[in-house]
């Protein structure tokens, strides 16, 4: 940012002395705060100036029938919670489970990196109404402004206290809790649950689109044509704060109309998104789901302990049709599921098939040491995989010259040379009692590790 324009959003912040108690504006020649009538903006963005103990600001409301009210499922709701005693207490059931209670949350900001000098100039929120999606937006028109929004806000939370948001547990909410803590008149709202939908969605969807901003997902994932909006001539995120500082300094109050729609599209594709993850997480729709989505969608649930369906995600995504790359780490992983289902046999057949793989050779020679060892007593087969995985990470190693080892192939190469160490050991020990005319035939010890 040029030093030009940080001296000018330091002019913007400036506080505003006063703040009138009624509806009547000082004319755009004699006000203090802006070069054009408070009134003017109303107007402009079809809101309502909204009186409360601390003064004014504007609020403005619409009603969408799109997108619909969600039939919400539980066992959705659970993965959806990244902690999962939470999940489990009766208080966020009881809050959670209502989506009469959820209010959607998102903010436009005067900066993105927080801070007690960063203001919510313009805080969107959105409930379930009717069968569609009412929104209500309040805005600032100056900083003087402020305690009013957030006393109303605190309102609409006492009435609807889980939160639903897009990486607003890391953004949205910490800076409304550090500038309600910063009025030191108006309470931090208590919240029943906040439910955070970036990383499901970064689960599910990253493999495929890379970025998982909200925009790509309206674009990629959501039916946004049937959603009934569009966002050809939307406002760049960059550009909203400098919009704001431009109509505090006394500038149009036009681009500030944009920033309203981008702020209200964001409602209701945060509305939606939660209505395709609910549909994805209950096991619905995955007729149409892409086969690396499906895949993300496993891992996701492997990570929140769903092993069932985490197994049928993945089994469907490598019927779908993965990229090779992806197939073969589908492929371990099943293998991996079945191996902790106590399936020794059916996991040793895939581990046999990635064997093919260079890249998972030597995983795949790992796990067949293990199982010959453990399972089907055979030290011997058990060594030959050993020295065979020893040497795939050579071969390894060799292949990608100037690409350091990692640290779980470091620590794989080390338990290879152990494993082979104590087998030949073994094998030694057995070929001995072999050999000797009044033993009969030696047979592996099942040892431990």
């Amino acid at each position: 940012m040029a030093a030009m324009d940080k001296f000018a959003r330091l002019a913007a912040l400036r506080p505003v002395d006063g703040v009138l108690a009624s509806d009547e504006r000082v004319p755009a020649e004699e006000s203090p705060g802006a070069g054009v009538d408070e009134c003017t903006l109303a107007r402009l963005l079809g809101a309502t100036i909204f009186s409360t103990k601390y003064g004014n600001h504007l609020s403005i409301r619409n009603w969408y029938a799109t997108p619909e009210f969600p039939q919400v499922a539980p066992a959705a709701l659970d993965l959806l919670c990244r902690t999962q005693d939470a999940a489990r207490t009766k208080k966020w059931r009881a809050a959670a489970e209502d989506p009469e209670k959820w209010l959607f949350l998102d903010t436009e900001t005067t900066g993105l990196a927080g801070g007690t000098g960063t203001y919510a100039f313009l805080i969107g929120i959105a409930w379930w109404d009717s069968g569609g999606l009412q929104l209500e937006q309040f805005m600032m028109r100056d900083f003087s402004e402020e305690h009013s929004v957030l006393l109303e806000l605190a309102a609409r939370i006492a009435e609807r206290p889980v939160l639903v948001t897009f990486n607003g547990k890391t953004f949205d909410w910490p800076l409304l809790e550090s500038r309600y803590l910063m009025t030191r008149c108006i309470r931090v709202p208590e919240l029943a649950a906040h439910l955070d939908l970036l990383h499901p969605a970064r689960a599910v969807w990253k493999l495929r689109l890379g970025s998982v901003k909200l925009v790509d997902l309206e674009r990629h994932v959501l039916d946004i044509k049937r959603l009934g909006w569009h966002r050809e001539d939307d406002v760049p995120s960059s550009m909203i704060p400098q919009f704001y500082f431009n109509y505090l300094r006394g500038g149009s109050p036009a681009p500030l109309a944009g920033v309203v729609r981008h702020n209200g599209m964001d409602l209701r594709g945060l509305a939606a998104l939660f209505g395709k993850l609910n549909s994805l997480l209950d096991c619905q729709q995955r007729e149409q789901t892409e086969a690396l989505d499906l895949f993300g969608l496993s891992r996701y649930l492997q990570r929140r302990g769903e092993a069932t369906k985490a197994e049928s995600a993945c089994v469907a995504a490598r019927d779908r049709g993965l990229p090779l790359p992806f197939d073969t780490q589908a492929r371990r992983e099943l293998a991996q599921m079945a191996k902790r289902r106590g399936e020794h046999a059916a996991a040793a057949s895939i581990w046999e098939e990635l064997l093919q793989d260079a890249e998972s050779r030597s995983a795949a020679c790992e796990e067949l040491a293990w199982y010959h060892e453990r399972r089907t007593k055979d030290c011997k087969k058990a060594l030959e995989f050993a020295q065979a995985g020893l040497k795939a990470n050579r071969d390894r190693n060799v292949r990608a010259k100037y690409v350091p080892s990692t640290a779980a192939e470091i620590a794989r190469a080390e338990r290879l040379a152990r494993r082979v160490a104590r087998l030949e050991t073994r094998v030694k020990a057995e070929d001995s009692r072999d050999s000797a005319p009044s033993l009969g035939r030696g047979r592996c010890a099942a040892a431990a590790d």
